[in-house]
């Protein structure tokens, strides 16, 4: 089953953005269920209004979920008077829609995919360290992560030190993937194009 993310958000726009995030979602989960798509809201940012949302985030599931994803992505506007100021002629409201993806996966560490071998370094140490494999090369077979330990006089040392740094690496690789998710989902918020939207809804 096909399964994807969209994010919809009010950008910086005014009040009335808000209001038409929480509109166009309606519509959106409508069209997900006439095509028998499953619709979920996993994320909201309320706006200061009651009924408003400055972003939701959904997750679409179904054979069609990446036809919905294309169809409702970009700029979108709900196009009605204002319920906030009735004095304004204002009646196109804008707001971005991107498909993202929200979900990073930890890397499960499991020692028994460390491949580990005795090998000899150079450098300082003395004759004894250059002529006996003491050094400890572990691989991480699924990443291809290599580390080369050789701090130590025994083999037993390093091949622990060894896989200490390849499992705090891959935690540092997998911190830095959702910090890159989270910017990624953050940057959606500035690509609001106002004017030209690929889809106009209203009441």
């Amino acid at each position: 089953m096909t399964t994807r993310h969209l994010l919809i958000s009010a950008g910086r726009g005014p009040q009335e953005c808000a209001w038409a995030v929480a509109r166009l979602t309606q519509r959106l989960e409508a069209d997900a269920a006439r095509k028998g798509l499953t619709i979920e809201r996993v994320e909201t940012v309320k706006g200061d209004r009651p009924g408003t949302f400055l972003s939701i985030l959904v997750k679409i599931s179904g054979g069609k979920a990446e036809a919905l994803l294309t169809a409702w992505s970009g700029t979108l506007c709900w196009q009605a008077p204002s319920p906030f100021r009735q004095g304004t002629s204002r009646k196109n409201w804008y707001v971005v829609a991107q498909p993202c993806d929200p979900d990073t996966t930890r890397t499960e560490f499991d020692e028994g995919e460390v491949d580990v071998v005795a090998c000899r370094t150079g450098g300082p140490g003395g004759q004894r360290r250059n002529k006996v494999s003491t050094a400890a090369r572990a691989t991480h077979r699924p990443s291809g992560l290599v580390i080369v330990v050789d701090t130590e006089r025994h083999f037993g040392q390093n091949r622990s030190r060894a896989i200490a740094l390849i499992r705090h690496r891959l935690m540092r690789a997998d911190d830095a993937a959702e910090r890159a998710a989270v910017a990624a989902r953050r940057h959606i918020h500035d690509e609001l194009v106002r004017g030209d939207p690929t889809r106009t809804e209203r009441p």
